[in-house]
């Protein structure tokens, strides 16, 4: 009997159009250019733009699987996108220059397209950045809004075939529903084909019809089994394939590889034996194989997109900030703020929602959002955007959009502020992958070669090789760092510490020293002795005094203005304010100026006493200094057992602090008669310590205010913001932790490190169940599809381990 179906594929000549830009069969036209086949007009268009601005490399990424351009565009579609009351909608932010939206494109699909969205800079030069965020097929596109319009940029984006889902909801928290479901339909596919093979197959499994005259019919179900299998081969498989063949041209090996060769091998043996008689294949194997493996990536991708968005949707950052209401101050979360609230930001504090501005005139830093670091003058009426810092004096915004802390997350993860450190922390997993692979391969082959050769069993080295590359996935190794880190980052934020990303975790369990900033991070914010020395001041002085302490966020400002409650607060604007680090602050009150900090900030001869227990706060007023407020802080109750468990830890404690060396008699003992503890610090030196820590073989912990320790919390390998509901969010630190958990901080380090022995457990299961599996394998006792079943069940147990034990370790460190 002579099947045409087995025909060799290199026997029937191919006179198949493939466009070279979408990967589709061109059936209606064949349009040429540059010796390549394209199906329309778009893909030929998007071919010559990607050409012309040298983006040809695109095709070489994933096997030419562009997308071809909607046909139903035309000119003016996005028109509307310019109108004020749209443009303002659909924007995320600008300073009237440089513009941010972030849209969803529901035709993104693959790492090519990746590629070329992260490249829109070459095809436009007034785009100046464009980030993929890839599981939730969105981009963030940052662009010059005085040489392209909005509506140009959606063109743009058309015209390369990702046209953008947009919607006046967008900005509102909506999300539009996606629409690609391919991975869906092919466990689907793949689960009949499985099903309706191994019902055709049941006659073989129990050696049934074996007479002469059921030979006919045992042909028939191998022929139905062999087109049953073949959606599941070219389409249900075409991921293993297509990832494979694209790390192939990448010259290097990923997981896919094995898969792809043992799927091959599998197949081909089953057309050999139903061409030549000798057997039934393996084709259930081969379906069950694809659907197991298609379930068990599908319920991977669904758990893995869960931990990574779980933070940014349901964080909450423990950051207040100032609301009037009826002219009186009180403190509010950012995640209560509702439009209309009247918000008091004063200088160095971060603007959390998008606002009008009701002060006459403000200075706006937008360098957290858009990389430029001159502050932008802003009107009344104007829009203020969430992310930017307010420079000089307090204003006052109306909220217009209620606060998104996704966007906070995002902008806090950017590349900017994350990439030296994350550099220096490849993963474990990431060398895994690395040589996994390669590793497969060669036993692998050792096996068929000892089966075929030395044994003489062609049979069983065939299914000893497909076996082997099935069930030695190394998907749970590289799960474990995954799931482990990404719970962690959850049970961190219930217990009130909230680290930047998984990489900050990492570098917290590695940390042997740690460093404390004094004011505001081991001081009470809101509590401390406070008196007056010098000439009684009158009635407008003391409003004066006030009203400039009331610009400032620094602890000790925030602490003479709840001692000067009573002084009425002045409606007068001060004019020319300006705050050093470490020294004060000044400003003019009418044609008077003030003058607010240090001894040699105001002009004050003041003569160091080493003795003095407080810090002091100098007045001076046209340059005469009237005085000085003496402020003895109160220190966390907590502090003491904290310093003592780090201690007993083998972690060196260090106090830097750009104040007077003050209270030393409490700070002494609490951090040891031979710690090292350094006072008048300017910024600077901080950050030239923590580096002499570094270079020296020490794993800096550094925990500060976020105000005068930018530069160190930047320096050090984990820089640990205190936050008591006060707006200091800066995007140097890597962590956040509410002022009232410092406690827990000898916790949080004892979980870190316990999150890296969970992720070198799992790797232990991870490698038990593959020693166990390929030792059944390489004997030719596992057949495929028990192999492929295999694979998705120790992903789930290594999620289920890391998911208990993690949790278990956090109950153990983070009791109260």
């Amino acid at each position: 009997m002579t099947m045409n179906i087995l025909t060799p594929p290199e026997a029937i000549p191919d006179t198949r159009h493939v466009c070279y830009h979408c990967g589709e069969d061109c059936r209606d036209e064949v349009l040429h250019s540059d010796a390549h086949d394209f199906c329309c007009e778009g893909c030929m268009t998007v071919y010559g733009l990607l050409k012309d601005s040298d983006l040809c490399q695109y095709y070489a990424i994933e096997g030419a699987q562009g997308i071809s351009p909607d046909s139903s565009f035309y000119k003016g579609k996005y028109d509307h996108l310019d109108l004020p009351e749209v443009y303002g909608s659909m924007i995320e932010f600008t300073d009237g220059r440089l513009t941010t939206v972030y849209w969803y494109l529901p035709k993104m699909h693959c790492s090519s397209c990746i590629w070329l969205l992260e490249h829109l800079y070459r095809l436009n030069p007034a785009v100046r950045s464009s980030v993929v965020n890839f599981p939730e097929k969105k981009v963030r596109i940052t662009f010059n809004a005085t040489a392209l319009r909005l509506s140009e940029l959606a063109a743009l984006l058309t015209g390369i075939g990702y046209e953008p889902y947009l919607s006046m909801d967008d900005l509102s928290g909506k999300k539009a529903n996606k629409w690609n479901r391919t991975r869906l339909y092919k466990i689907g596919i793949a689960g009949f084909a499985f099903g309706n093979i191994m019902m055709l197959s049941f006659p073989e499994y129990f050696h049934l019809g074996q007479n002469t005259s059921d030979q006919n019919l045992r042909t028939l179900f191998g022929a139905l089994n062999l087109a049953l299998s073949l959606p599941v081969l070219f389409y249900c498989a075409a991921d293993f394939y297509k990832s494979a063949w694209s790390a192939l041209k990448g010259r290097y090996l990923n997981i896919d590889a094995p898969i792809a060769l043992a799927l091959s091998c599998v197949f081909l043996i089953s057309l050999y034996q139903l061409a030549t008689q000798t057997g039934p294949g393996y084709l259930d194997s081969f379906a069950g194989a694809v659907f197991f493996m298609l379930v068990g990536r599908y319920f991977q991708d669904k758990t893995y997109a869960g931990v990574s968005f779980d933070r940014d949707y349901k964080s909450y950052f423990p950051i207040a900030i100032s609301i009037l209401d009826n002219g009186q101050e009180t403190r509010k979360p950012i995640t209560d703020l509702q439009k209309g609230d009247r918000m008091l930001v004063r200088n160095e504090e971060l603007i959390p929602a998008d606002a009008v501005l009701q002060s006459p005139v403000a200075m706006i830093d937008y360098s957290f959002v858009s990389g430029e670091s001159q502050p932008i003058e802003r009107r009344k009426g104007d829009t203020i955007y969430a992310g930017g810092k307010q420079k000089g004096t307090a204003i006052e915004l109306e909220v217009l959009r209620e606060t998104s802390q996704s966007y906070l997350t995002q902008l806090w993860n950017d590349e900017a502020f994350t990439h030296e450190k994350d550099d220096a922390n490849k993963s474990l997993a990431a060398r895994i992958n690395r040589y996994f692979s390669l590793t497969v391969l060669g036993i692998a082959a050792v096996t068929f070669l000892i089966w075929f050769f030395v044994f003489k069993n062609p049979e069983t080295a065939f299914l000893a090789f497909t076996t082997t590359l099935l069930v030695a996935c190394p998907c749970a190794l590289l799960l474990s760092s995954t799931f482990t880190n990404g719970n962690l980052l959850s049970v961190f934020s219930r217990n009130r510490f909230y680290p930047k990303n998984a990489h900050s975790i990492e570098r917290l369990a590695q940390i042997n020293a740690v460093v404390f900033d004094k004011t505001g991070t081991i001081t009470l914010p809101d509590d401390a002795e406070i008196n007056f020395t010098g000439a009684p001041s009158t009635r407008e002085e003391l409003v004066m005094t006030k009203s400039l302490v009331g610009q400032s966020s620094h602890p000790l400002s925030r602490l003479l203005a709840k001692h000067l409650a009573d002084v009425p607060a002045s409606r007068r604007v001060l004019s020319g304010f300006s705050e050093i680090s470490g020294k004060g602050m000044m400003a003019q009150w009418g044609l008077r100026t003030v003058k607010a900090g240090s001894a040699s900030w105001v002009g004050a001869n003041a003569a160091e006493n080493p003795e003095q227990q407080s810090s002091r706060v100098y007045v001076a007023i046209d340059d005469i200094v009237k005085g000085y407020f003496t402020i003895r802080s109160k220190y966390r109750p907590e502090l003491p057992e904290t310093l003592a468990t780090l201690r007993k830890a083998g972690i060196r404690t260090y106090l830097l602090s750009g104040d007077r060396p003050t209270d030393l008699d409490v700070l002494n003992p609490l951090f040891g008669q031979n710690a090292l503890l350094l006072f008048n610090q300017k910024p600077e030196q901080k950050l030239d310590f923590v580096r002499d820590l570094q270079q020296k073989g020490s794993h800096v912990l550094m925990v500060g205010d976020g105000l005068n320790d930018a530069g160190a919390l930047r320096q050090s390998d984990v820089g640990l913001a205190v936050s008591d509901d006060i707006n200091n969010f800066s995007p140097s630190c890597d962590a956040i932790v509410e002022g009232s958990q410092l406690s827990l901080l000898p916790g949080y380090i004892s979980l870190a490190r316990s999150g890296q022995r969970i992720i070198r457990q799992s790797f232990a299961i991870s490698l038990i169940y593959n020693i166990l599996g390929l030792s059944f394998a390489v004997t030719g006792h596992l057949s495929p599809v028990i192999a492929a079943i295999l694979m998705p069940v120790s992903s789930i147990t290594i999620v289920a381990f890391t998911t208990l034990a993690s949790n278990a370790a956090a109950k153990r460190y983070l009791k109260n």
